[in-house]
């Protein structure tokens, strides 16, 4: 039933998924509490998400709780084939996944979970809603509702709920303060760094280090780069985000001056052509560019490609392209997000949060899903709190609580100095 490269890699893809769940305390807790509640029993949920040894304890949960799982890649550079592998032989989790699979291999296996008429969808990116959009409308009477991990998939669905057309309710789990501030910020951070990396083996120290956004993403991104003593240059175009950069110690400048002194270009905007050819001619030689947002459509390779005089392999994961101006300029794993391409994602630790809201969103949405209408809801707020404070206890740090009379302060309007 599933699509995968190879079953033989499923014991290493296994054992790396219990390392996995070492780091992940929060999701366990609420797995063993699924286990004996079985919240969302008999309920067909298909996961289109990131296939990485976390994503696996994920839907390891989300089957403890009693849902029908099955799942495919949200990025054809995303999976790793050995977990795919286990979740398939040794879960029995149906999966659709092979790292490098091609555009229609991709779209076969979204249609694929599709085709299992799931009850909620799992999303990062939003690409089994848009596709149920376009061309599987027929499966939206079934559906209860959705979740989404992502900051592109948000606003793809903010973009349905605004137009009206949005067919049925989505937690947005990305915008839940447990998700962003520490997946999006500390994730990305370090393991769009980790890509950069080891598809590379360049010293950051002293390089000008290039980054298109300053959201969460870009924020992380920045702080980790200059933590290796790169020189950090942001463009933006948001001015409160732009003055933010400017105030937290970092160069900031158009794209087109920025494309002429830097070494390393990362984008992490979740727009589209935020690098296209003007920017890549102006670049000196040898420039590495890459992305870390969910689409490679940040990078206009299309024009560069049809500009190249060469175009060239150099490394796995490096593509070289020859200028007329005879200038090299290096493209990491094809504009996908080299955090994952490259590298293995986020550490554990911080996808044990985003995926605990995942498996709340998904009970909440059971639960709760006829009182909800055809919009874009946060993770309710409680929620959000739990998790924080079951993470801070697994990390062994405690904090206080308001007293009594700090209490009827806050919630005060009479008293005052």
């Amino acid at each position: 039933m599933s699509h995968i490269k190879s079953v033989k890699l499923a014991p290493e893809g296994k054992r790396r998924i219990e390392w996995a769940a070492q780091g992940m305390p929060v999701l366990a807790q609420i797995q063993k509490r699924f286990k004996k509640t079985k919240p969302l029993k008999g309920v067909r949920l298909g996961a289109c998400l990131h296939i990485t040894t976390e994503t696996a304890n994920l839907l390891i949960a989300l089957k403890a709780g009693g849902a029908q799982v099955f799942a495919c890649a949200s990025n054809p550079l995303s999976t790793q084939d050995d977990v795919a592998a286990s979740l398939a032989k040794d879960y029995k989790i149906p999966t659709y996944a092979i790292k490098g699979e091609d555009h229609k291999t991709y779209y076969r296996h979204i249609h694929a979970v599709l085709n299992l008429k799931p009850q909620i969808t799992m999303d990062d990116g939003a690409d089994l809603v848009s596709t149920i959009m376009k061309k599987r409308r027929d499966l939206i009477p079934g559906i209860i509702g959705g979740t989404e991990e992502t900051t592109t998939g948000v606003i793809r669905l903010k973009s349905m709920e605004k137009n009206n057309v949005l067919a049925y309710p989505i937690i947005a789990v990305n915008d839940a303060m447990t998700k962003h501030l520490f997946d999006n910020r500390y994730g990305t951070g370090q393991s769009t760094l980790d890509g950069v990396l080891r598809a590379t083996n360049r010293l950051l120290a002293g390089r000008t280090f290039v980054i298109g956004g300053y959201g969460w993403c870009g924020r992380g991104l920045a702080m980790r780069a200059q933590g290796l003593g790169a020189n950090v240059v942001v463009f933006e175009v948001d001015p409160l985000k732009g003055l933010e950069a400017v105030m937290d110690g970092y160069r900031v400048m158009p794209i087109a001056q920025a494309a002429r002194i830097g070494d390393i270009f990362v984008t992490v905007t979740g727009d589209i052509n935020v690098i296209r050819y003007e920017h890549f001619k102006l670049m000196k030689e040898g420039a590495i560019v890459a992305n870390s947002g969910h689409f490679n459509v940040e990078l206009q390779l299309s024009a560069l490609r049809k500009k190249a005089k060469r175009v060239r392999r150099i490394r796995e994961f490096v593509e070289e392209y020859t200028l007329p101006s005879g200038r090299h300029i290096n493209v990491l794993c094809d504009g996908r997000l080299v955090n994952l391409a490259a590298a293995e994602g986020h550490p554990a630790s911080v996808m044990d949060m985003s995926f605990a809201n995942q498996t709340l969103s998904a009970e909440y949405m059971v639960k709760h899903s006829k009182r909800l209408e055809k919009k874009v809801y946060p993770v309710p707020a409680h929620l959000d709190q739990w998790i924080a404070e079951i993470k801070l206890r697994s990390m062994g740090v405690t904090i206080d609580k308001l007293t009594r009379e700090q209490q009827v302060y806050l919630n005060s309007w009479e008293l005052g100095t």
